[in-house]
């Protein structure tokens, strides 16, 4: 991971003379390691983070026709209109996680503006947000290391709702929104 955290950064070095915000999408197969990358970029150099998985859909937006499209579990309109929109602007945000447990929003997040804030999570690149993206990073793992890792992070009673469910959104998103082909880096975790 470390080999893909100095890329990263010698990408923004770059970048960041000629351009603010670097907005920072981190795409890719759950236990991928997209969490983790974000916090190794944010422990480097103090960058925002937001996780698409506080965008999860409200009680009232789970239908069939919803889940039927494609990145269609997640409310990117919400996150294009309280992350996205005021990222590009540079302007400090505020949004209230959607925690999918309860069922309910939890607490305010205040984000100041910075040069750097990375979007991490299944569902970054969806074709309604990806535009905005100065990088886009789609983090794949081999199948029988994403269920160990599931397991470990989930427990055991999970990976089988993982198999049969999440993990075949995904890769119908991954396939019919071309996720691997739009981002900038794709790595192997």
């Amino acid at each position: 991971m470390q080999t893909i955290v100095q890329t990263i950064l010698q990408e923004i070095d770059a970048l960041l003379p000629q351009q603010q915000p670097v907005l920072i999408a981190i795409d890719g197969r759950c236990a991928s390691g997209k969490t983790t990358l974000a916090a190794l970029l944010q422990q480097a150099i103090g960058c925002n983070v937001v996780h698409m998985d506080h965008f999860f859909l409200q009680p009232h937006q789970r239908s069939p026709q919803r889940y039927a499209q494609p990145g269609g579990n997640i409310d990117h309109e919400r996150f294009l209109q309280e992350v996205l929109l005021p990222l590009t602007q540079m302007q400090p945000l505020s949004y209230r996680p959607f925690d999918c447990h309860r069922m309910d929003f939890g607490p305010a997040i205040e984000l100041p503006a910075k040069p750097v804030t990375v979007i991490e999570g299944s569902y970054a690149c969806h074709p309604a947000l990806r535009n905005d993206y100065t990088l886009r990073i789609f983090l794949t793992v081999d199948p029988q290391v994403q269920l160990e890792r599931i397991r470990n992070r989930n427990g055991e009673s999970a990976v089988a709702a993982f198999r049969e469910r999440w993990i075949p959104l995904e890769e119908r998103y991954f396939e019919q929104c071309q996720v691997p082909e739009c981002c900038t880096h794709c790595f192997r975790t």
